[in-house]
């Protein structure tokens, strides 16, 4: 019996995950995505696609205050909308995954709106990524079915993947990050993988390589997740500033011209949000993040009587 195509099998599943999506105008063509798994919708469960047209006003400015970036501002801004259509329609809506500083910030806001309960799920109680559902109390009464784990298993003794490599090989499929929560790596086995639910079908289908290891994807249960601590390497630089570019070549072991350059090519990110000045000032407590290289923590900061700083970097090996 001759093999099917992987547009064969693949197109049937996009299909049906574009035709449960209610007033859906997407169609499936040479095995493209829907483009909800390129974007981030809020989407409602029973509802579909959740349109922002209409966004309740208010006082969403005066919350809004004390917000720090403005990329996770606009982010939190329709969480924050999302909430108010929720509680007032009484149905219950959901996020795609979220980074914590957003998810942390909309949680601060929504805790000060009447009648809005909220449920956050990331798969495991350490996940860094979740996802947020809000509703009416009277409506939010059970746990919503939102996150799924897959298990992504091959021979990786001779040819170990980092965490980027497998982000990158599930990047490579076509959906965007915000569709997908942790990575557990698993060592010479592979890793667990976090995602919306219905990207389950379509990944165990389409992801057989990461790197250059064979892989097979399946969909697995929540409770069987395996995750260990990530482990960690500490140490402490001597610096003139607390510049980005100064404290992440150093954390990083890089040259800072080489640093500057992968700020230019959007490849630097501080507390999950892209930086795009050589000068972004660094403080304890921030996460910053280089693709291909990594993340670093800036722990404690002391400045020394010649005015420079020490800085301690937790590196994530």
């Amino acid at each position: 019996m001759a093999s099917m195509s992987f547009a064969a099998v693949a197109q049937p599943l996009l299909k049906r995950a574009v035709q449960a999506i209610p007033n859906s105008s997407f169609t499936v063509v040479n095995h493209k995505f829907p483009p909800s798994l390129f974007h981030s919708p809020l989407i409602s469960s029973g509802i579909g696609i959740c349109h922002l047209a209409q966004a309740v006003k208010g006082d969403n400015e005066i919350l809004l205050k004390g917000v720090g970036e403005k990329g996770s501002n606009e982010e939190v801004k329709h969480i924050i909308e999302m909430a108010k259509r929720a509680s007032l329609r009484r149905e219950v809506l959901h996020t795609d995954f979220l980074t914590p500083p957003v998810l942390k910030e909309s949680m601060m806001i929504i805790e000060k709106l009447a009648d809005v309960k909220t449920l956050v799920q990331g798969g495991y109680p350490e996940a860094e990524r979740c996802r947020l559902s809000v509703g009416h109390p009277d409506t939010l009464t059970t746990e919503p079915d939102i996150v799924a784990a897959l298990s992504i298993s091959g021979n990786f003794g001779f040819q170990p993947c980092s965490h980027g490599d497998f982000l990158g090989a599930i990047l490579g499929t076509g959906i965007v990050r915000d569709k997908l929560g942790d990575i557990l790596l698993q060592g010479e086995k592979g890793a667990h993988v976090l995602v919306v639910p219905e990207l389950v079908d379509f990944l165990t289908i389409s992801l057989d390589k990461v790197g250059n290891v064979p892989v097979t994807c399946k969909k697995m249960p929540l409770i069987a997740l395996e995750y260990e601590p990530p482990r960690t390497k500490t140490f402490k630089t001597v610096e003139a500033s607390m510049r980005i570019d100064a404290i992440a070549s150093a954390g990083f072991k890089i040259s800072r011209s080489k640093l500057v350059g992968l700020i230019s090519d959007g490849d630097v990110r501080v507390n999950w949000v892209t930086v795009t000045k050589n000068n972004t000032t660094i403080r304890s407590g921030d996460m910053i993040s280089v693709s291909g290289k990594g993340r670093l923590k800036i722990g404690e900061v002391n400045e020394t009587k010649k005015g420079k700083f020490a800085v301690e970097l937790i590196r994530f090996l």
